[in-house]
């Protein structure tokens, strides 16, 4: 019996499920922030885990650790492409501090790249991810300019508490 693993970065794209997870989180506190915190990335598009996921379960030869993973991406390239995207978005200028939070490593595509995986360019991923979270309201711009982030949380059935951070 061989065992085989996937392994994602940190995951964007469009949630399924209406409310703010872990790993897009960063992403929607951006938007307002005044600051941003100096980092470096490597991020996997939701529906390229599910591919791989697939790619490997159909592969009679697929076998141990895929690492799905995109390129080390700076935050500063993160949030020039959602200014381009979004300019309406009220996003950071500058950062939090000057050291770099986390160094730099690279995780190599190739084993997962031989199962067929065709990575999703991370404009798109951080495209739709915005988009999305504007589409279940976790992220939106209202008729007279503020900009809110709301997180719904699920609490007795029906009930939702909503945090609004306006701007």
């Amino acid at each position: 019996m061989d065992m085989v693993t996937i392994n994602p970065d940190t995951v964007l794209g469009p949630l399924l499920q209406p409310t703010l997870n872990t790993s897009v989180e960063p992403i929607a506190k951006l938007v307002g922030a005044e600051t941003f915190r100096t980092a470096t990335c490597r991020l996997a598009d939701v529906r390229d885990v599910a591919n791989a996921h697939i790619l490997a379960f159909e592969n009679p030869l697929a076998c141990g650790r895929y690492c799905v993973a995109g390129k080390p991406t700076h935050s500063c390239e993160i949030l020039k492409i959602l200014r381009e995207f979004y300019p309406h978005l009220n996003l950071p200028q500058k950062c939090s501090d000057e050291k770099l939070s986390m160094p730099a490593f690279q995780v190599t595509q190739e084993r997962v790249k031989s199962l067929g995986i065709k990575f999703t360019p991370l404009e798109v991923s951080l495209k739709d991810t915005v988009a999305s979270l504007m589409e279940k309201n976790l992220l939106s711009v209202n008729c007279i300019g503020l900009l809110a982030a709301q997180q719904r949380i699920p609490q007795h059935g029906t009930c939702y508490f909503v945090t609004t951070m306006a701007i």
